[in-house]
């Protein structure tokens, strides 16, 4: 089985960067792919932002695509992201089941962007 594109998008000012890695890490292991290497890209600037569809820290794409896909009008900028998890509360972090559902998909050929 071929590891999914697994990357985590960050800016300096962000507090919970570390722990979306932490989790990010925890769900590949949980589905076996501990291994995966998890690509960290430090966004530096409002034309960086801007360049990679930056919406917010942290942010994680598998397979180029954002486990919490943002609102179209969502501004690129170096700012905190806030997520809302299942259960309706909010968070520095993507809820860890849309992270395993986007690694799931990403495990069969063509299906992370459907």
């Amino acid at each position: 089985m071929e590891s999914p594109d697994v990357e985590l998008l960050w800016w300096d000012g962000c507090p919970s960067a570390e722990r979306a890695l932490a989790e990010l890490r925890e769900a590949l292991r949980e589905l076996g792919i501990g291994d995966t290497e998890v690509r960290r890209r430090e966004i530096r600037s409002q034309s960086d932002a801007e360049a990679a569809g930056f919406v917010g820290s942290p942010t994680i794409r598998i397979g180029g695509a954002d486990v919490a896909p943002p609102d179209a009008d969502e501004p690129a900028g170096l700012s905190c992201r806030v997520y809302r998890r299942r259960d309706g509360r909010i968070s520095p972090t993507p809820d860890p089941e849309d992270v395993r559902e986007t690694l799931r998909r990403a495990l069969v050929p063509g299906e992370v962007n459907r």
